[in-house]
């Protein structure tokens, strides 16, 4: 029987990739066959996670994008095409969350900027990636999303609004796009131990409160994402399209 998660040949861009979900992410499409390109606002950061990609056998590169930018949008896309010729998978994992407080203290610029990145962002990599690989065939689109896109975290409002618009984003975009045969879903992670999630996951009594409503009384590990990525961009996900999957330790469930 073939290898049904086998990316031999596909050439794979993941965003935030430099540290967390997106470098174990980055690191399993590499172990699987795929040339990843290892993106974030840091190169070196990035080349750091490519290195070790390279050092294990895998094929990896760098390309600085801070997907909150335009400009840096397309020039990613311009940078693919004129190196690779084509782009057969996108992880939509840069994200941003600079507001950690009430709701209703949120100022315009961690607004913006939230919004910028998180929907914008997101909405336009998936638009250019959408059409670049309907030109080859097509190809598949993971948006990274999080539990707080369904139940909004505590002092993450203008954070879990956001997440929330990009599962409907995963869903318009996998109904539009399937003609073109590109699938796209998303990743929702639980509480994951990065240095995004830093606030939440090293504050004790944060932690504390939030096991309570975690079934498998613990919280991930990055890596632990990876596999669920793997599948949904594989050949085994061939039918799966606009699927939005939880991975959070059955949080959903209470």
């Amino acid at each position: 029987m073939n290898n049904v998660f086998d990316l031999t040949g596909k050439i794979a861009l993941v965003t935030g990739a430099s540290r967390g979900i997106g470098e174990g992410i980055a690191r399993i499409l590499a172990a699987y066959g795929a040339h990843v390109i290892v993106s974030s606002r840091k190169v070196e950061a990035c080349e750091v996670v490519a290195a070790s990609i390279r050092e294990a056998g895998g094929k990896a590169d760098v390309l600085a994008c801070h997907i909150g930018e335009m400009s840096q949008i397309e020039q990613v896309f311009s940078t693919i095409r004129e190196r690779y010729g084509r782009l057969d998978i996108l992880i939509n994992n840069a994200a941003t969350n600079p507001h950690f407080g009430p709701i209703c203290d949120t100022d315009l610029v961690a607004f913006q900027k939230t919004v910028d990145v998180n929907i914008r962002g997101y909405f336009f990599m998936c638009a250019r990636a959408s059409k670049f690989m309907a030109e080859n065939g097509g190809g598949s689109i993971v948006n990274v999303a999080s539990v707080n896109g369904v139940i909004p975290g505590a002092f993450q409002g203008i954070y879990s609004i956001t997440k929330a618009a990009v599962i409907s984003m995963t869903k318009a975009f996998a109904k539009e796009c399937a003609g073109m045969g590109v699938r796209v879903n998303a990743l929702l992670p639980g509480g994951t131990d990065t240095k995004f999630a830093s606030a939440l996951v090293h504050n004790p009594v944060i932690l504390e409160e939030l096991l309570k409503h975690v079934p498998m009384g613990r919280i991930a590990k990055p890596e632990e994402m990876a596999g669920a990525v793997l599948y949904l961009v594989s050949p085994a996900a061939s039918y799966t399209t606009g699927v939005c999957l939880n991975v959070d330790g059955g949080y959903l469930l209470v």
